[in-house]
């Protein structure tokens, strides 16, 4: 036992004697050392998130001044309210249209049947009445009534979105009042031209495709050729609206938001009324009734995001400007 005792302390010893006499100084374990796997993991990961989380609070406080110092949900409820008003002179020259056609079968077999289910049968029979009151008069006249009442709201429209473009763009308006009038008269014609081109072909496709491949390809061609349609009329609007236009490269991404978004907005809101939707009773109307506000409501502040991206985007390529990016990331040409 003492020989075992005292040969394990010799051990130690010279062990002790080695380790201090030793010129390689010792290393000492490091966090990020590559060995240190789990610590390593444990004091990267928290920066990672960390950066995620403070570019997150970035992108939040970006869009809620701009929010607020732009007043886009003010200027939404503006153009919200004036595009409800058109909302029945529109329908109004849109049925017009379909008589002087000669396409009624859109009403009866497509639009009639799809709504019918979800009113009340008086108040169906009354629509179709009208309907059809409109289909055999003289559709002459009231086309030209009709046109005439689009064009007086929604060139109101037109105004609300040059308002709002305007304080996007940060610039004063120093038009006269006669070019401005001429302009949203001019674009109200193109944005009418454009809605009730867009819903006709949509429509009067729907009509048309019937079953097999033809008709696959004929509902997928009808849709596009819609989204094209107000493609174009929006670029129109955003480029001639304000007084300050923007170069045609910056009516892109935010054309594509805007459209890419108002489409799901919109299926969302025909699965709404297809499938939820009851108007056969009061409550059942007045929801309904709020839900084509809030629905029109959301896509006015869809247009006016797809503007402030657009400016946000040229701003990040415009030496002395701050955008998107040089807030987020601190990239971009701004400086």
């Amino acid at each position: 036992m003492t020989s075992a005792s005292s040969s394990a302390s010799r051990t130690s010893r010279i062990a002790r004697e080695i380790d201090s006499s030793s010129s390689f100084p010792r290393l000492r374990r490091s966090p990020s050392a590559p060995w240190s796997r789990s610590e390593r993991v444990s004091n990267t990961r928290p920066g990672y998130w960390v950066a995620v989380k403070n570019r997150l609070r970035r992108f939040v406080k970006l869009w809620t001044d701009l929010f607020a110092k732009h007043q886009l949900l003010d200027h939404a409820s503006a153009i919200a309210f004036q595009v409800l008003k058109a909302s029945i002179p529109l329908s109004l020259l849109g049925l017009a249209l379909l008589g002087a056609t000669g396409q009624e079968k859109v009403w009866n077999k497509t639009i009639a049947p799809a709504i019918e289910p979800h009113l009340a049968q008086p108040t169906f029979h009354a629509l179709d009445a009208a309907a059809q009151r409109i289909f055999n008069s003289d559709s002459g006249g009231l086309i030209v009534f009709s046109s005439l009442l689009v064009l007086w709201y929604v060139s109101g429209s037109v105004r609300a979105v040059t308002s709002s473009i305007n304080q996007i763009y940060e610039t004063d308006e120093n038009r006269s009042w006669l070019v401005r009038q001429a302009v949203s008269y001019g674009l109200a014609f193109c944005i009418a031209a454009g809605l009730i081109g867009a819903v006709l072909i949509v429509t009067v496709g729907g009509a048309l495709a019937g079953g097999g491949a033809a008709g696959v390809l004929i509902d997928i061609a009808r849709w596009l050729a819609a989204v094209v349609v107000l493609a174009l009329t929006l670029d129109v609007l955003v480029r001639f609206a304000p007084a300050e236009r923007r170069s045609k490269r910056w009516t892109s991404a935010g054309a594509a938001l805007v459209i890419a978004t108002w489409v799901v907005a919109t299926l969302i809101f025909e699965l709404y009324v297809s499938d939820v939707a009851n108007f056969k009773t009061a409550i059942g109307s007045l929801t309904v009734f709020l839900v084509v506000i809030l629905y029109v409501y959301v896509s006015s502040i869809i247009l006016l995001v797809g503007v402030e991206l657009d400016e946000l985007l040229r701003k990040d390529a415009t030496a002395g400007q701050r955008g998107a990016l040089k807030v987020l990331f601190g990239t971009g040409t701004g400086r």
